[in-house]
């Protein structure tokens, strides 16, 4: 019911919307604001966050951080007890995945098995925070939210050619440990702070990100729905708060009214001066005298209401604090540090809740850009408010957070209680497993970790790693790999042209172009967003276009066919030691027993049965290794093997 009424309140936008300007009598004569009362400020977003005290816990032997405090104290009321700890196996392949988006070799699992100090763990997990590959992967995060994409998006789709600079900006930021509030006021405001400096100039393209339509007749509607889309985006983002319905009528659920719209609005208005036939991709500060803001009726650009000047949001804004500054990009800095002050009620809220939900797959708020009324209550306050003023309290330090996060018991509990030692199981785990299962079925108590599925690019990244083959060459432009001949025989001209430079192919998956209306079709089947809108939760679906990807596409073929070289060219034309490094390298683990056995006679009878039909070398799906494949039947099972195990859900999803 309550998505239900959510979207209600969106048609009802587009209802208004839609109406012809002719019915300007049904208008009122002057439009008013509803004063605020004590009860629209009860909800839990717009409390103060106060640092609440750490629950006692029966178990308080199992705890190491006070993260692990205030989950268990939950599940002991609920009767609950939590998983035992993951195998160290299963931990560093899930860790690294989290933090960089690529799996581990053979010979960093071996490393990190071999170590059996106490602090083993937690120097991993700061080894992986300090890799330059932290930035690649968590940046493709926030660019969902900044609905990052290097073209225009509508018909015609033109090419931004500087967008790219901004996705190497996030990536930069977050390997240096920007603090998170220099973060956000860099995006809203970077040209006013530094106007020297061409990378916070650079950070402000989030506000510009979205869909644009520079070839539009009416720029002065053209400037209106930029300015509408990018207030709404900032509310979405920074504080998780869905103003857009605010635009053309007071919200119909949160303490938002239209005003509050078109005042947020106001901050940004000197700042966008968009000219024909050209994309505007970053901020302008300018001290030139503004034109009057206005609230314009029903969201109609041609129909100017009252005037408004910039202002915080009310419900936010408990302290009722002022604009001091008469300059206007001095007022759009005020808003940016009013964002990021630590008495702010949501900002840190925010982004915390949004770290924990890429970490364990769900939010401890499940709405992660939606904390009104219509959003979901945390299934953890507490935790949630006491994170938030842990994350400020330390300086807004994101790797901070991930620390905390990733060296916690509840981060390292198993997901399965499949184990290579099934005999290590006791019958009260047992027990307790089915407990869990039954009264927490989807994880959200964490009284286990929840088994995700990679995201696209992952999936993507990890092929190109474990076959040898991914670059590391970083930044610049977005490159453009070959793409299947039936897709490209439906695209305009010079829609993709493939990268001249082979290397390029295999450079990591943030770095391949975002094209806003033709996704890559890997990343489309495994649901990357599309980029017109803000999108803080993907889809998570299974459909069969993802299976008939993996198994048939020539992307996925010769990614197969490269596993099978490298494999072949070092391990020999030995079936065993073939299936160890296949399995090593594809799923981080060394194969079980009867696995090993069944996998080697596989190879066999699949390379007779080859030879069998009589084959010729060009009817065989052969490695493309560094060395020749001696046997051609032999080396076409290889690559049969290889393309089935990386269509496994093992491979797929990290337990």
């Amino acid at each position: 019911m309550k998505g239900f009424r959510k979207y209600v309140s969106c048609w009802c936008c587009l209802l208004c919307l839609s109406l012809p300007v002719s019915v300007s009598a049904e208008e009122p004569k002057a439009l008013t604001e509803t004063p605020l009362t004590e009860s629209d400020r009860d909800h839990w977003s717009f409390q103060p966050i106060q640092k609440p005290g750490l629950p006692e816990v029966k178990r308080s032997n199992w705890t190491r951080t006070p993260i692990d405090r205030c989950i268990l104290a939950k599940l002991e009321a609920e009767g609950l007890q939590p998983a035992p700890d993951a195998e160290r196996v299963t931990l560093i392949r899930r860790v690294y995945f989290d933090v960089i988006g690529l799996p581990p070799t053979p010979a960093e699992v071996d490393q990190f098995l071999a170590d059996q100090s106490d602090d083993a763990y937690a120097r991993l997990v700061d080894r992986l925070l300090a890799s330059p590959r932290y930035g690649e992967r968590w940046a493709q995060h926030w660019l969902d939210l900044a609905r990052f994409a290097e073209t225009d998006g509508y018909e015609h789709d033109k090419i931004r050619p500087d967008a790219w600079k901004y996705r190497d900006w996030v990536i930069k930021a977050l390997n240096a440990d920007m603090p998170y509030d220099q973060f956000v006021r860099w995006q809203l405001a970077g040209d006013v702070i530094a106007p020297d400096n061409p990378d916070a100039r650079t950070a402000t393209a989030f506000c510009l990100s979205g869909p644009d339509m520079p070839d539009i007749n009416s720029q002065e509607e053209r400037r209106h729905t930029l300015l509408n889309e990018m207030t709404s985006t900032v509310g979405s983002v920074f504080m998780a708060l869905q103003l857009g319905c605010a635009q053309c009528h007071d919200h119909k659920y949160d303490p938002i009214s239209t005003f509050d719209f078109y005042r947020l609005r106001a901050f940004f208005e000197p700042a966008v001066q968009p000219v024909k036939n050209r994309s505007v991709t970053t901020l302008a500060a300018t001290d030139k005298k503004r034109k009057p803001s206005h609230v314009m009726l029903r969201g109609d650009w041609r129909r100017p209401g009252p005037q408004v000047k910039p202002a915080f949001l009310r419900i936010a804004n408990s302290h009722a604090q002022q604009i001091k500054s008469q300059k206007t990009p001095q007022q759009r800095l005020a808003l940016a540090r009013w964002l990021t002050q630590k008495s702010h009620p949501l900002t840190s809220r925010v982004i915390v809740n949004r770290v924990w939900q890429h970490h364990f797959g769900r939010g401890l708020c499940a709405s992660p850009s939606d904390f009104g009324l219509m959003g979901e209550s945390p299934s953890h306050p507490e935790l949630l408010d006491w994170l938030a003023a842990e994350f400020t309290e330390t300086g807004w330090k994101l790797k901070s957070l991930h620390r905390l996060i990733l060296t916690s018991r509840v981060y390292q509990q198993a997901s399965s209680l499949q184990t290579q030692n099934v005999e290590s199981v006791s019958a009260e785990q047992r027990s307790e497993w089915k407990q869990s299962l039954e009264h927490d079925p989807d994880a959200a108590l964490l009284s286990r970790f929840p088994r995700q599925r990679l995201d696209a690019e992952v999936i993507r990244d990890a092929l190109l790693l474990i076959s040898g083959k991914l670059s590391e060459r970083t930044g610049g432009r977005g490159v453009m790999p070959p793409l299947p001949q039936e897709l490209r025989a439906t695209l305009l001209k010079d829609q993709w042209k493939t990268s001249p430079r082979e290397e390029d192919h295999y450079r990591r998956s943030i770095y391949v172009f975002a094209r806003r209306n033709l996704r890559y079709p890997l990343f489309e089947a495994f649901d990357r967003p599309d980029a017109n809108n803000s999108c803080p939760q993907r889809g998570n679906s299974t459909t069969a276009p993802q299976a008939l990807l993996m198994l048939n596409s020539e992307s996925s073929l010769k990614s197969a066919r490269e596993l099978a070289g490298l494999i072949q060219d070092e391990a020999g034309s030995s079936p065993r030691q073939q299936v160890t490094l296949l399995i090593r390298r594809a799923l981080g683990r060394q194969p079980g027993k009867v696995e090993l056995v069944e996998l080697v006679q596989f190879l066999k009878a699949q390379r007779e049965e080859l030879r069998r039909e009589q084959r010729t070398t060009d009817q065989l799906v052969l490695p493309l290794g560094k060395q020749a494949t001696r046997d051609p039947y032999a080396g076409a099972a290889l690559t049969d093997l290889c393309l089935a195990v990386l269509n496994s859900n093992e491979f797929i999803y990290v337990d």
